[in-house]
């Protein structure tokens, strides 16, 4: 019928928890409301509420374009897509600046608990429990919305991995897999927690400056409308919206080991705030996310890290030795969804967001135990891209759920002091001048800089090897 899935909620887990490369999800999602949710349905829904859009250009630099060096504007949906479709009321309203051959606008990152709170019933429209994770929903996801060339430069997540339903439009995904960090030339600079940046701009890197980036393996994908993308843990991720509008929905899964993540993100966090907050405020450094509320006291940053600290260790009691395990589910696991990237929306104090230690009772199944995973027209690999094909070559799933099809396609294309400048500006001489300007961290130098220094201390492999250690002291 219909309205059998091809895989249980239970054995869809199963794969979600233990596939360690991504795959795309066919066939789970048709009778979720969800799938309803285009721009002009959730237009209406909204009522003219504003959220904020990000803008960049859709000229292609060597640089990545960081959400410091973008424009921000508050706009309605119904003003989005008048502007993406080329109406003539954009030229007076909040898009007037922004000629739409020339910009890409983003709403991303907006949490639906928070969009939608007067409207809870919505939640109920994103179904993850097909996915095995009961009372998970809208309530737990985020909401994207994007015009074509819309994109989020090359980064890991630091915590968990994601589920990505694609609603309306395509967006094409390069994934590279953990492996390949070194080639990809981590930074921490703009700085977000749970982000960890690429300096190299995958849509048209550098290779003379990272030269190692020739030594990556992307694994790309064209999501279409009703796949879910499944992205494994730090896995790094390009995303770009290919079609005209573009609206995704994402959900993270806790994972067990996020509990280590959390104490290397506050090491992380402690020390980019301590040693750029002592710079002159005044050097026009834009290292801090536009979307990260401020740069946090040492104190509190503190604070946060033996919370952490205290919930790892606190866990690690409670697990059976030699076993992984994921998160649990119900209050304890939504609440811990909350908590990604919680700083983003706004007045986070570590009061506010204790970090609940989770019950570990969802045991991961050994690689022994483990049936093969089920590939076939239901579930489809994300397959390496070939080096033959060049630098930006796409790798499409189809709707129906078919063979992988391969493409050679070459269309693609946060600081504390300045934060009032950057969010809201609807003059276009400021907006240009944003836009054109190098607020890169990789900007050519002849002597070392404060950035320097960070990249290398907040480098992934050290923090790792500071939170190993300073958990080592305190087991003693």
């Amino acid at each position: 019928g219909e309205d059998v899935k091809p895989f249980t909620p239970e054995k869809t887990k199963e794969i979600v928890m233990s596939l360690q490369q991504p795959a795309v999800f066919c066939n789970m999602v048709g009778d979720w409301p969800a799938l309803h949710w285009n721009v002009k349905y959730l237009s209406a829904v909204l009522e003219g509420k504003k959220i904020q859009f990000r803008l960049g250009l859709k000229t292609v630099d060597l640089v990545p374009q960081f959400e410091t060096s973008c424009s921000y504007v508050e706009a309605t949906l119904e003003e989005f897509l008048a502007w993406s479709c080329g109406q003539p009321s954009c030229l007076s309203g909040p898009f007037s600046c922004y000629n739409y051959s020339k910009y890409w606008a983003y709403a991303d990152y907006k949490y639906i608990a928070r969009i939608f709170e007067d409207k809870p019933e919505i939640f109920q429209d994103v179904r993850w429990s097909d996915f095995g994770f009961p009372g998970r929903s809208g309530k737990e996801s985020t909401l994207w919305i994007g015009s074509e060339g819309a994109n989020t430069p090359c980064h890991l997540d630091s915590y968990g991995c994601n589920l990505v339903l694609q609603v309306q439009g395509r967006k094409r995904w390069h994934l590279f897999p953990p492996g390949d960090t070194s080639f990809l030339y981590p930074t921490r600079i703009p700085y977000e927690e749970s982000s960890i940046f690429s300096k190299v701009n995958i849509a048209n890197p550098d290779l003379k400056r990272f030269p190692e980036f020739r030594n990556s393996t992307a694994h790309v994908v064209t999501l279409s409308p009703g796949q879910v993308l499944l992205v494994p843990r730090h896995w790094w991720h390009y995303v770009e919206s290919i079609d005209p509008v573009t609206v995704s929905i994402n959900s993270w899964i806790e994972l067990d080991a996020d509990h280590e993540a959390r104490v290397e993100e506050a090491i992380t966090r402690m020390l980019v705030c301590a040693i750029k907050s002592a710079e002159n405020p005044g050097d026009g450094d834009l290292w801090l996310n536009p979307t990260e509320v401020e740069a946090t006291s040492h104190e509190i940053n503190l604070e946060y890290l033996n919370k952490a600290v205290s919930a790892y260790l606190e866990c690690q009691e409670t697990s059976v030795p030699g076993q992984a395990y994921s998160s649990s589910t119900g209050a304890k696991q939504r609440t811990n969804a909350s908590f990604k990237r919680k700083r983003r929306e706004g007045g986070c104090e570590p009061e506010s967001c204790t970090l609940l230690t989770q019950e570990c009772d969802f045991p991961t199944p050994k690689a022994e135990e483990l049936q093969k995973i089920p590939f076939g027209p239901h579930l489809i690999q994300v397959l390496p891209q070939s080096h033959k094909t060049n630098v930006m070559g796409a790798v499409a799933v189809e709707s129906g759920g078919g063979d992988l099809l391969h493409e050679n396609e070459e269309h693609f294309g946060k600081s504390h002091c300045k934060r009032k400048r950057l969010l809201m500006s609807n003059d276009c001489e400021t907006a240009a001048h944003q836009m054109d300007s190098d607020c890169s961290p990789c900007t050519s130098q002849t002597t070392l800089s404060t950035n320097d220094l960070l990249d290398c201390l907040v480098n992934p492999r050290v923090i790792s090897l500071v939170a190993q250690l300073l958990l080592e002291r305190m087991r003693v």
